[in-house]
């Protein structure tokens, strides 16, 4: 069978067979044109390549991956292609978005091609596999800067649309940026094309995980606290992660012991908010003692034996008695959860003594806990 030239294998290096690139599935968001389109190339027809990961490790969410590029270019391999096979891997499925691009069409167009894109996948989310209130967007640079202008200008759908792609909500429900430029104009570069997006950010928008280096020379971290500092003002969940080194436009960077680390960092975030399970989180009350009394201080961790499924933990301490609450909002879903405690103090009182009360954290492991649909009441004392 005939190869293409210069690729090569992950795993061996060797070059594979031309059948591992084949075209995936592609869909144009507009089949008979896209609106505002200045020809009929192959460049004026946005659209989006669909990769769904193996019924057995799916997790019913999905990802529209922009990837990055100055809005001049695609870096469809490392921030397209490479990072939907690692998110079906992880049980996402993944559309890889190809937006048009300037000069030819300013970022204006290109939100267009961002919030259609959002659109049709929902449309068809039940053909794909996926929950249609789990679908997030992740970008690259330009890319990002793409999925935070989705993410703030976003529309819930026009119900009056003859087109019914137009009548589904374009909101992502959740963002990832990953060195992204979020204000042009605070960056000093590109500003008509890099909108502002930090300003535009209000308790609507989607919670976020964004991804930055210090040392990036093209996009200053900066462009990701204002997005994050947005994000904290507006009440919205977020996570930033700025690492001590790397470049910019490093994709998942898998030579980077440190950097390639982010996108697990993703997935336990993703975890934590029950964007990887179709299960309808609920409360968890209760009172933690150990022989009748209270602790000082401890956690009790819920941790469920799906890996899909959220955690849940809370604190409890002897000024509390020893009662806790978690609610619905950071909660768990029906099904095992392995009980853990860890005691990590005695001082409840006093606090100004400075006094040793353990010299270690001790945990304890209370065994599994099938969780069902009602609200959790539960007394829990390690033995």
């Amino acid at each position: 069978m005939g190869e293409r030239p210069g690729r090569r294998s992950a795993a061996t290096g060797a070059r594979p067979p031309l059948a591992e690139f084949e075209d995936p599935i592609a869909v144009e968001l507009w089949p008979d044109g896209a609106p505002g389109a200045v020809a009929d190339l192959d460049i004026d027809r946005p659209r989006l390549t669909i990769h769904l990961p193996e019924p057995d490790v799916a997790t019913g969410a999905g990802v529209i991956v922009n990837p990055g590029g100055g809005y001049r270019k695609l870096a469809a391999d490392h921030e397209g292609l490479q990072v939907a096979r690692w998110l079906n891997r992880r049980g996402i499925a993944a559309f890889v978005l190809r937006y048009r691009l300037g000069e030819r069409y300013h970022s204006d167009v290109s939100l267009l091609d961002g919030l259609r894109a959002v659109r049709r996948v929902r449309h068809r989310a039940r053909d794909f596999g996926i929950a249609a209130n789990r679908l997030g967007m992740l970008g690259f640079s330009a890319g990002g800067h793409l999925a935070v202008a989705v993410g703030t200008r976003w529309d819930a759908g026009n119900p009056e649309a003859v087109d019914p792609i137009e009548r589904v909500s374009s909101r992502p429900d959740f963002l990832v940026p990953v060195y992204a430029v979020t204000n042009g104009i605070l960056r000093r570069r590109k500003a008509d094309e890099y909108t502002p997006a930090d300003v535009r950010v209000n308790e609507s928008t989607p919670p976020a995980f964004l991804v930055h280096t210090h040392e990036d020379g093209i996009v200053p971290a900066s462009q990701s606290t204002l997005f994050y500092d947005a994000l904290l003002a507006a009440g919205v969940q977020a996570e930033l992660h700025i690492y001590g080194f790397g470049e910019h436009g490093t994709g998942l960077n898998p030579g980077d012991p440190d950097f390639r680390e982010w996108p697990v960092l993703l997935v336990n975030w993703l975890r934590r908010c029950g964007f990887l399970t179709a299960g309808r989180r609920g409360p968890v009350t209760g009172r933690l003692t150990l022989d009748g009394q209270a602790m000082g201080m401890a956690w009790v961790t819920f941790s469920p034996l799906d890996d899909n499924a959220p955690l849940a933990r809370a604190r409890s301490s002897r000024n509390e008695g020893g009662k806790f609450s978690i609610p619905a909002s950071h909660g768990i879903v029906p099904g095992p959860h392995r009980v853990i405690v860890h005691h990590v103090s005695e001082q409840f009182q006093n606090w100004d003594t400075g006094v040793y009360t353990l010299d270690d954290a001790v945990r304890y492991d209370l065994g599994v806990l099938e969780i069902g649909d009602d609200p959790v009441v539960i007394d829990l004392t390690p033995g």
